[in-house]
């Protein structure tokens, strides 16, 4: 039988035994894409082992990163091993994982397929983005069965261990946007409330493996207020994207606030918008509040280029997101010394 979230006295005492939470969303340079990273073919555990060697060096202790359904439809015990070897490597480096098992970001246009991904599009910020599942699957419920089979399969095996810090089940269920074409309203609907009833699937499937690991699923759009607010009736913390500057922040957090329990944001950085290091990170620190920002090496993913709707001068003066170019040195070393500094004065004061 499912169980609802934790009450907050229990999120609350679990939050309080942890550090202050700095990490970042995490794909290596070498994957376009979630499926690139997952698949056997090209699982590239040494660039994953060098790059969160640089995470560590920075002084991060957490790292987030989605898996990819259709990888474990095709080889579920493959896919289990490589989480357990990417946890080993996070771990063995001081960091533990928050894991996401859904994730409706399909910015290709396309629907997630097997085998060689496609090569970035050059100019085209995150052009091979694939959902997990995929938005045909989230639409269409007889597919869901295997869904459930998915995320008990997968929250079953991790469920007690100690290298995983939280579930992310579901990123930004209901974000219907391509990057790589122009694209109308889609003539079945939105696709919101398919992945709102999806979500609450997942949280009771997840529940009914009682993972001793919290779960959420982030807030990150204020146009779909319902959406919003059932996710965070379903979620054991309170997870949430903010890519704008300090006063949005605060705005955003003191509402937040309100439902008692603690914060994590779960992607921040976009510095054309004033999403930086300079004056998020010690707020993030004051408050206390986890925070992973996208992107730690640029790549494949060419997440240093703006948003297609930020595509203007002053966006493209500057990377979006990201800290580190390919060979590990500082996009700005400014910024890299804010975090080693933030991270260590933290780590010292909760330890």
């Amino acid at each position: 039988m499912s169980v609802g979230p934790w009450p907050i006295e229990r999120i609350a005492e679990w939050y309080v035994r942890q550090p202050w939470i700095v990490g970042a969303s995490y794909l290596p340079r070498t994957a376009v894409n979630w499926t690139e990273l997952w698949q056997a073919e090209s699982f590239d555990l040494p660039t994953i082992e060098q790059e969160l060697d640089w995470a560590q060096a920075i002084g991060l202790n957490a790292i987030r990163t989605n898996l990819q359904y259709l990888v474990w439809r095709h080889d579920a015990s493959g896919l289990r091993a490589r989480i357990d070897r990417f946890l080993g490597a996070a771990s063995r480096r001081g960091l533990r994982t928050m894991l996401c098992l859904f994730d409706d970001c399909a910015f290709s246009g396309r629907e997630p397929y097997l085998g060689a991904q496609d090569e970035p599009i050059p100019g085209v910020h995150n052009s091979g983005a694939a959902a997990s599942p995929g938005r045909e699957v989230v639409r269409d419920r007889s597919r869901w069965p295997d869904l459930e089979r998915y995320t008990r399969d997968v929250v079953a095996h991790f469920r007690d261990d100690a290298r995983v810090l939280a579930w992310d089940l579901y990123n930004e269920p209901g974000n219907e946007a391509v990057f790589t074409r122009r694209v109308g309203p889609d003539p079945r609907g939105a696709l919101a409330p398919r992945s709102v009833a999806l979500a609450e699937a997942c949280f009771g499937w997840a529940r009914v493996e009682r993972p001793e690991q919290p779960l959420s699923s982030g807030v990150w759009s204020r146009d779909w207020p319902t959406t919003e607010a059932r996710l965070l009736e379903l979620s054991d913390f309170v997870s949430f994207h903010n890519y704008f500057s300090l006063e949005p922040l605060a705005r955003q957090v003191a509402q937040l606030r309100s439902l008692g329990r603690p914060l994590m944001c779960t992607e921040w950085l976009a510095r054309s918008l004033g999403s930086v290091p300079e004056t998020h990170l010690p707020y993030f620190a004051a408050e206390r509040i986890g925070c992973f920002h996208w992107g730690l090496v640029n790549g494949r993913t060419q997440t240093h280029l703006p948003w297609p709707i930020l595509d203007g001068p002053a966006a493209k003066s500057r990377w979006h997101h990201d800290l580190l170019h390919a060979d590990g040195t500082p996009y700005d070393e400014k910024e890299i010394a804010l975090f080693s500094h933030w991270c260590r004065t933290e780590a010292r004061s909760s330890g």
